[in-house]
């Protein structure tokens, strides 16, 4: 069951990121006595484009614009780590059940592989808008523990289990990027709001991502639109941290897998309560008063009943499996929110430009390779 769960969640994190890439231009001041000839030129010119606007202002003052619209594509690979917490799970739209702390997620790494399009327009000379159209195949490595109190006071794992699925999906948004570039320094605030519509969700999974850049750019040669771009940054995803769905019983682990599971965990759970109800038995009334002693028992009898009550909702559920659905509810985050970025771009002419960037220095780790044509309207 918990597989399913995961596959549900770690895509949301999987697609935050991955469309988000994308060449990196922008209106530039040209300054130095060297560029003299090109600012008088470019102050001269006529800025023959509707877009941006206020193009043929800008473009008076001495700045270089972009061409006002683009098309680029490009393949992003990512590898990063979810944290999972805040477990409830329900059965046949019954009551959820608190499975926090029973159930334990060691690790839940995610690689995902994908092509996104953006095009893109030039609102003002300083602000680019763009839209976002991806698809993804990704895989989840996850590993989760069972846990539940002793007699001792401190939780046993009672089973220890890993499971990797494979899976395909799509994603679409919108975003900004506020720009400013003097000399060929530039600084660049890009954000972009992303929705992955996936089955198995309530309800689309919303993302939000924040990259700024700062960059200096160089001239190749004799030609001002011939250049060879870095940068460095930062990359920050935020997700929308619940998730909730419904999946047929099913779906979840076999039909003939169920009862034995259920039936085995029920045991456990039996066995360990009669553990733990012999152990404070055998105290006598002066350490049952003890306040360690007692807060120990209390802290067990409420983990082994939240268990209990979970697999008797299960048990019940398997008596008409064909027709039972679990319902579930759970947290999650990325490992690390932020991941340094470094960057570079030739771009040929203002027509075409070529982009490739590495994000490190946190538990999520990528790269993209891109290609964007720009164009005149």
């Amino acid at each position: 069951m918990v597989r399913r769960l995961l596959q549900c969640s770690m895509i949301v994190m999987l697609l935050a990121a991955a469309p988000s890439a994308h060449a990196q231009v922008f209106s530039n001041m040209e300054v130095g006595k060297k560029n003299q000839a090109y600012v008088d030129s470019l102050k001269q010119s006529h800025w023959p484009y509707v877009l941006p606007i206020w193009g043929a202002k800008a473009t008076a003052r001495g700045f270089n614009l972009p061409l006002p619209a683009g098309f680029s594509v490009q393949y992003f690979g990512q590898r990063s780590d979810l944290v999972i917490d805040n477990l409830q799970v329900g059965f046949n739209n019954g009551p959820l059940h608190d499975l926090d702390g029973i159930v334990r997620f060691d690790k839940a790494r995610a690689v995902s592989d994908g092509v996104s399009l953006r095009p893109d327009i030039w609102l003002l000379p300083f602000l680019n808008l763009y839209g976002i159209f991806g698809m993804s195949k990704a895989s989840t490595d996850v590993g989760y523990s069972l846990w539940l109190p002793d007699s001792s006071g401190h939780d046993q794992q009672v089973v220890s289990l890993e499971s990797k699925v494979d899976f395909t999906a799509t994603t679409f948004g919108f975003g900004l990027t506020p720009t400013i570039g003097v000399g060929g320094g530039w600084m660049a605030l890009d954000m972009n709001f992303t929705w992955s519509d996936v089955p198995q969700l309530a309800q689309p999974a919303a993302a939000f991502v924040f990259d700024p850049r700062i960059g200096k750019s160089f001239r190749v040669g004799a030609n001002p639109d011939q250049n060879i771009n870095v940068w460095v940054g930062g990359f920050r995803v935020k997700l929308n941290t619940g998730t909730s769905g419904s999946v047929a019983l099913g779906d979840v682990l076999p039909i003939d897998q169920w009862q034995g599971s259920v039936d085995q965990g029920m045991q456990k759970v039996a066995e360990l309560d009669q553990e733990v109800e012999a152990w404070w038995n055998g105290l006598s009334q002066a350490q049952q008063e003890n306040p360690v002693n007692r807060a120990k028992y209390e802290a067990a009898k409420s983990a082994l009943a939240r268990a209990a009550g979970a697999l008797e909702a299960a048990n019940a559920a398997v008596a008409n499996a064909s027709t039972s659905t679990v319902e579930y509810s759970l947290d999650k985050r990325p490992a690390d929110m932020w991941n340094f970025i470094v960057g570079g771009q030739y771009q040929v002419s203002k027509k075409l430009m070529l982009r490739a960037e590495a994000g490190f220095l946190s538990s999520r780790t990528q790269f993209l390779g891109g290609l964007q044509y720009r164009f005149g309207f």
